[in-house]
């Protein structure tokens, strides 16, 4: 930002520039002379004016010209300038020194004070205006930064969970050789020793997976098309229960068509239904219920379930990588499949909530605007 605002006073006497560098002098801003319109001109070549005095009445270039011409050029199109005309200037004048495009009309002679307060005005308007340009150049390139960050972030993530993978497979394949090819030799305490490492080895590897899935959203384009989710719920269902044993009741009530990624909304679904059956697997009767329901410019999905429930005061962490709000023990999970849901929500300019209560079930919700960007 410039040390000073600086402003431009262009009048071809030399007593009237004086007269106003008289008036001007206890402001904060430094001033440029020009005794003509060309001069005018040449000094906005060299100089960026926070705002431009002219005298109407000038020779070979007048007032009204020089606007017109500062007008015109991209480096001063928007450059903020006052006229200061004669006393016998009439309303003809005035109202074309506003068609010329100035701010205010002063006429000779004036009150400084007029002068000062209006002066002051612009600089105000011109010191807010490099203020805010200052503020969206820092926020742009923090953004900018943080955007590197997220990309190294998941780069790494990635990197590291496909690395993980080979090492964790081995260690699983090692202990089933030593299962199957000595597990009569071993005891019953290193047997038990055995189920805990294979067990492990297969939570690291959800885990790494989960990492994987994480990883790739950030890289992942969303591929925006009609999706018909009455459909793509029962498919999730389909695939969930060849992968979980469950015997809740099941209810999926009327879905709409969205506009979104299939693939990503396939995983939001697996996800939140294979939540609700995974805690409300220890209830005498589990039930999970799917429903869907217009609310203004947003579709707001729902899946209900009434198993263990959570406490709302660590709600807060639900979508955060890593965070649970069960142990090991009592649920399995690594803790990420929330965190994905969150994201994939997001990059469909929706938001995810839940609601929920301990040991009376849980509600997800996820919204999704009801119209796609053709039909907005």
């Amino acid at each position: 930002m410039e040390s000073r605002p600086k402003i431009l006073i262009v009048d071809d006497k030399p007593q009237n520039l004086l007269a106003l560098e008289v008036v001007l002098r206890d402001l904060d801003v430094e001033l440029v002379r020009a005794n003509s319109g060309n001069e005018a001109l040449k000094c906005t070549m060299y100089h960026n004016f926070a705002l431009a005095l002219l005298d109407v009445q000038m020779p070979e270039m007048d007032g009204y010209e020089l606007a017109c011409i500062l007008r015109e050029e991209e480096r001063t199109a928007d450059l903020p300038f006052i006229f200061i005309s004669a006393v016998y200037t009439d309303h003809l004048n005035i109202f074309k020194g506003y068609e010329k495009g100035a701010f205010s009309f002063i006429t000779k002679p004036f009150q400084p004070e007029i002068l000062i307060n209006k002066v002051k005005f612009f600089i105000e308007k011109h010191l807010q205006k490099l203020a805010l340009e200052e503020l969206n150049i820092t926020l742009a390139k923090k953004n900018a930064d943080l955007q590197q960050i997220n990309q190294d972030l998941e780069s790494f993530s990635f990197s590291v969970s496909h690395d993980l993978r080979a090492p964790v497979r081995t260690i699983i394949g090692f202990a089933k050789i030593l299962e199957t090819d000595h597990g009569e030799m071993l005891s019953t305490d290193a047997k038990r020793v055995l189920d805990r490492i294979v067990a492990s080895g297969y939570q690291m590897g959800q885990l790494i997976n989960d990492l994987l899935n994480f990883s790739k959203l950030g890289r992942k384009e969303v591929q925006m098309q009609a999706v018909d989710m009455q459909l793509l719920t029962e498919r999730a269902l389909a695939e969930i229960e060849q992968e979980l044993q469950h015997h809740a009741k099941i209810t999926i009530g009327e879905l709409p068509t969205i506009y979104a990624d299939p693939s990503l909304m396939m995983h939001v679904l697996k996800n939140l239904i294979g939540n609700a059956l995974k805690y409300s697997r220890k209830v005498a009767n589990p039930a999970v219920a799917v429903s869907a329901q217009v609310e203004g410019s947003q579709i707001v999905f729902c899946i209900k379930d009434n198993g263990a429930g959570f406490d709302m005061r660590f709600v807060s962490k639900l979508f955060t990588v890593f965070q649970r709000l069960h142990t090991a023990s009592e649920f399995e999970g690594t803790g990420v499949g929330l965190a994905i849901v969150s994201r994939i929500i997001a990059r469909h300019h929706g938001k995810v909530w839940a609601e929920s209560e301990v040991d009376k079930g849980a509600t997800f919700y996820f919204s999704i605007p009801a119209k796609g960007p053709a039909e907005a």
